[in-house]
């Protein structure tokens, strides 16, 4: 399973793989584009590349390599989203966010005129598969894929970024790039091993498909996503069918919407509310293909940027925030993550759909899913295959606070909310799950205070009060000017905190950017720091 994290800075990413992505169990994250691309606030300044130097806004090489050994150490391999069918806008030239200089015909140290195509129009006809692989994608620059000096320099960088540590592609617009060519351009890479997956937007009508790319890694299937907000906002009892005539499971790569999709309409996304979260239970749910679950940002514009960005730098994302849609820390997400790597490859079983919007089905008798479709609450008794127990649903809380008995004979009762859903599995039964146990952080500082002032430590987490300086844990100065206290915070926490000086309503921050640390996997940590004036 691949979580996607959208505009997150290398930072970020990095200590969400510690704290969220590798304790819920995801395979891989995969990142937007790390080449130097053009600069400005909007999202797809991050497509439009000018070299291939490893400098962004979303971060430097350095963080970038620091980034994918954090995601290693985790257990999540990072995917990144590589920009290989053009480079900038033909009608732009300037200097890229890390200062290389470029115009339409010239990116000196990369490519110069005779590297792009011939045609110098956008592409108007998508029935015509030489003007859609040969022509300019909305006025970017087309690669002359063909070319070896191209294929060459395209797989060098590549190369470059598995050197870092990357463990596969997503490969933008490669429905824009000859099959043959992408294969090529492939087969010149030292590390030709690693995983790829194409971004080909096969529609009715066009002559591109996306079994064409399947000689050089899988395919994103598109029609996947369209059916299911189909279903979503018709009838889910037609779930049961979904992957009729779309690529071979092994090959196709699935999500319920992406960047792209979730701002022009192709699919669901997250201003679907509770029906976007049941698509989403049921792609992790459903033995087809391997799912990516989409993580952004909320947005009003369409050309938006991620939340504060400027034209050379995006900051680090903040799940605190509600700008910041962070949904791999929903509870449901979390829950159906370890649901499917429990099932495993386990066939579908004892399908029920009540004709229209309420569906259940096993996974074997390894799990079982019932989905809920309208705005009513439904209560029923379910036939399922799992043993006789006690088991977590693990879409309605991750601390298995809410259980159902499966019987003997596989049956339970049990109600699921409106536009709800219920999921059990058998590595989530009563006395196995837990909930993260809160560590013990030694907290000390040496600070010399005022008379009258105390010294408070608050952070990005609620035991650390939110930022809210009244709501920080006070130190106690027993042992003066060294400042002592504990806080409890769940293990394996990744967190951002500084110090604070408090008399009455006044409070002093200390100077500096916020301090950073995780919670050992034992739950336990210790803090030794020194004021900031």
């Amino acid at each position: 399973m691949i979580l996607n994290l959208f505009q997150w800075t290398w930072d970020s990413v990095a200590a969400e793989c510690t704290s969220t992505i590798g304790p819920a169990g995801f395979g891989y994250v995969q990142v937007s584009p790390p080449a130097e691309h053009v600069p400005g606030t909007q999202w797809w300044t991050s497509y439009q590349p000018v070299s291939y130097q490893v400098e962004s806004k979303l971060g430097t090489r350095a963080e970038f390599a620091a980034m994918v050994q954090a995601c290693d150490t985790a257990g999540v391999g990072v995917i990144a989203d590589a920009v290989v069918n053009h480079m900038a806008g033909a009608d732009s030239s300037g200097y890229g966010v890390a200062g290389s200089e470029y115009a339409e015909d010239s990116f000196p140290g990369t490519y110069s005129s005779w590297d792009f195509n011939d045609c110098r129009t956008d592409i108007s006809d998508y029935t015509d598969r030489w003007e859609v692989q040969h022509c300019r994608l909305v006025g970017l620059q087309d690669l002359r894929t063909s070319s070896t000096y191209v294929r060459d320099t395209i797989a060098d960088y590549l190369d470059d970024l598995v050197s870092l540590g990357v463990a596969g592609f997503r490969i933008d617009a490669a429905k824009h790039v000859p099959a043959e060519d992408l294969e090529a351009i492939k087969a010149a890479m030292t590390h030709s091993d690693v995983y790829w997956v194409h971004e080909v937007i096969g529609a009715a009508g066009e002559p591109i498909q996306p079994s064409e790319y399947l000689g050089s890694g899988d395919s994103y299937e598109f029609d996947y996503a369209r059916r299911l907000k189909a279903r979503f906002d018709g009838q889910i009892k037609d779930l049961r069918d979904i992957a009729d005539g779309l690529l071979p499971s092994d090959r196709a790569g699935v999500f319920v919407d992406n960047h792209d999709t979730e701002r022009n309409g192709e699919t669901m996304n997250e201003t679907w509310g509770a029906k976007y979260t049941l698509a989403n239970v049921f792609l992790l749910s459903w033995p087809y293909g391997s799912p990516t679950v989409y993580s952004g940002y909320r947005f009003s514009d369409y050309d938006a940027g991620a939340p504060g960005a400027t034209s050379n730098q995006v900051p680090d994302a903040d799940c605190s925030a509600t700008s910041w849609t962070c949904t791999q820390r929903w509870t449901e997400i979390r829950g159906m993550v370890g649901f499917r790597n429990t099932v495993g490859d386990a066939a579908v079983t004892r399908w029920w759909d009540d004709g229209g919007n309420h569906v259940a089905y096993g996974r074997g008798s390894s799990g079982y899913v019932t989905l809920n479709n309208t705005g009513s609450a439904v209560t029923r008794t379910y036939a399922t295959d799992l043993p006789a127990g006690t088991y977590c649903d693990v879409v309605a809380a991750d601390d298995c606070s809410r259980t159902v008995a499966v019987a003997a004979d596989g049956t339970f009762t049990a109600t699921v909310p409106a536009y709800g859903a219920l999921a059990l599995h058998v590595g989530a039964t009563s006395g196995t799950t837990p909930p993260p146990a809160d560590g013990d952080v030694d907290v000390a500082v040496n600070a010399t205070t005022a008379w009258g002032q105390d010294v408070r430590i608050v952070g990005n987490q609620p035991g650390l009060g939110s930022w809210d300086p009244a709501s920080g844990v006070v130190l106690s100065p027993d042992t003066y000017p060294v400042w002592h206290g504990t806080v409890d915070l769940p293990a394996g926490t990744t967190f951002e905190y500084k110090y604070v000086k408090v008399d009455g309503s006044e409070v002093v921050w200390e100077s500096g950017a916020n301090r950073t640390a995780t919670v050992g996997a034992d739950g336990s940590l210790t803090l030794d720091d020194t004021w900031r004036s």
